[in-house]
């Protein structure tokens, strides 16, 4: 019988951790699903990088890859 009790305790305790880790998730979801992380900032927001004026040639490129491994 103690056995039992044992099982239905780690019972409960599996479910009640289980629903409460889904409940958290679908918290998070909730919380970002209207985020807009591609909207354009406000402010003074300055812009990072510019585009180049011709694109790098294979050499360079090789150099590159063999240079940094990317």
């Amino acid at each position: 019988m103690k056995t039992v009790w044992q099982m239905v305790k780690v019972f409960l305790l599996f479910t009640g951790c289980t629903i409460l880790f889904y409940y958290s998730l679908v918290w998070f979801n909730r919380e970002y699903e209207y985020y807009h992380r591609y909207d354009e900032p406000k402010g003074s927001a300055v812009k990072v990088s510019a585009a180049e004026s011709a694109p790098p040639s294979w050499l360079d490129r090789q150099i590159f890859f063999y240079r940094d491994g990317e």
